[in-house]
């Protein structure tokens, strides 16, 4: 298990500090993927950097099991090379001059570990991530998927306590992208070693995850399993975050037992309603685009249905993504690449009261 408490990582800019990591604290449960999320910049490396020991931070502890990494109060640094870690970083780091096996060798030969249990280690490393039978090749001899596949052995062969993923699939392409998260979530959950992932990919971060940590601007804003970060998210920021959705502001016009009225840009929206709701209190209501049923006719009578146009119309391969005027806003919504809809077509709108989510707006 790793242990993050209270830690801040600072560095200086033209004018003033740059607060890259602010009094961030995580726990990530043992034999458990716990992806660190955000957009660019908002400390997620930089807090993955502070648990390899590449970063010092100013405040806070780190710990890992029992072990204590960091301690800012008890003046407490392990160096990187002395934590029991395995790391992939973003460009893979493979020496081009090495075989295969010095490759992922070097980390046993720095421990001088015997030539037999290097032999046995590296065979059996690379035979974990479908590299046997490679060990000869130079690294500009493999693919890029080969190469990040020589990384992560390498980072596996000591057989650390804790594995840590920096992007490490940003440099692929899509199709492969998709191939190796597949493959990293099956090892993972094979090895049963705990493990931090780092990526702005949000698809990526809801495939593979146990646990997403939502984060921005050095804070820590939302932690919770995939399903619950893309239906409940608990800010507006993760729900901006996390896939497609509309965002409307609403306010509450009437609670009718476990129902709420909202007035929105688009009409009135009934909803479940949030804990502790009070009429006049400001939510926002983050709709998902498959959430938003679209039809030529309207298919029940009451509760958010709507009319609109259709704006725009794009064919993505598996879906079209279709932009539709109603009231004073512009919704998303996702339809069935064959939909016989087209675009400047007035068409009804239908949302499920339970598929709405609220978030008070503070």
């Amino acid at each position: 298990m790793i242990e993050i408490t209270n830690i801040s990582k600072n560095f200086s800019g033209k004018s003033e500090k740059v607060h890259a990591v602010d009094h961030l604290s995580i726990a990530v449960p043992e034999g458990k993927l716990f992806t660190l999320l955000g957009p660019s910049g908002c400390g997620k490396s930089t807090t993955l950097r502070c648990v390899a020991g590449l970063e010092k931070p100013e405040t806070g502890t780190i710990k890992l099991g029992n072990e204590i990494l960091f301690s800012a109060e008890k003046n407490i640094f392990v160096q990187a090379h002395k934590r029991d870690i395995g790391m992939v970083f973003q460009s893979y780091a493979i020496w081009p001059h090495m075989k295969v096996f010095d490759n992922v060798a070097f980390p046993l030969k720095v421990m001088k570990m015997s030539r037999k249990e290097i032999e046995q280690r590296v065979q059996k490393a690379l035979d974990t991530v479908g590299l046997k039978g490679l060990e000869n090749r130079l690294a500009p001899q493999l693919s890029g998927g080969q190469q990040q596949r020589v990384s992560l052995a390498r980072a596996l062969v000591k057989e650390p306590k804790v594995l840590l993923l920096d992007e490490p699939l940003s440099n692929l392409d899509a199709k492969l992208r998709e191939q190796m998260r597949i493959e990293i979530k099956e090892l993972q959950k094979r090895l049963k070693i705990t493990t931090l992932y780092v990526t702005h990919d949000q698809t990526e971060a809801l495939a593979i995850s146990d646990y997403i940590a939502v984060m921005n601007q050095g804070r820590l804003l939302d932690v919770a399993n995939p399903k619950e970060i893309y239906f409940q998210p608990r800010s507006k920021f993760t729900a901006d975050f996390i896939g497609l959705t509309n965002i409307l502001k609403g306010t509450v016009k009437g609670i009718y037992g476990k129902t709420a009225e909202l007035e929105t840009a688009i009409g009135k929206l009934q909803c479940l309603c949030p804990e502790q709701a009070q009429i006049g209190d400001s939510y926002w209501i983050c709709i998902r685009p498959e959430d938003i049923i679209v039809t030529r006719k309207s298919e029940a009578a009451g509760k958010n249905n709507f009319t609109g146009k259709i704006r725009q119309m794009i064919f993505l391969g598996e879906m079209l993504d279709c932009q539709i005027l109603s009231g004073q806003e512009i919704l998303r919504a996702r339809l069935h690449p064959k939909s016989r809809l087209m675009e400047n077509e007035t068409v009804h709108l239908y949302i499920d009261p339970a598929a709405l989510i609220c978030i008070q707006n503070n």
